[in-house]
């Protein structure tokens, strides 16, 4: 899948049935779904969850929970827009 076919899957109801976790919360992020994104990766500890669960409490703006994840994740918040973040993050998970 490209980055532009991932984009279009946000006009479906659902995600869809491959896409794995980390693109799975992207997909409910990208649709305006946080609570769903979250729930996808709230319970996980691997490092992909880790990275999108930082992602996700920036987006909330919860500075200290991001960072603690984004440490879970051995990386540091990163100077961009959530925008710009979000499509990194879907270009690195694709």
């Amino acid at each position: 899948m490209t980055f532009a076919e991932f984009k279009e899957s946000l006009k479906l109801d659902q995600p869809k049935p491959n896409l794995s976790v980390p693109l799975k919360a992207l997909w409910y992020d990208g649709k305006g779904e946080w609570d769903n994104a979250h729930n996808e990766v709230d319970h996980l500890n691997d490092v992909s969850s880790s990275r999108i669960h930082a992602y996700l409490h920036r987006k909330e703006g919860d500075s200290w929970n991001a960072d603690y994840w984004y440490r879970k994740a051995k990386e540091v918040r990163p100077e961009v827009s959530l925008e710009e973040e979000w499509e990194m993050l879907v270009t690195r998970f694709l």
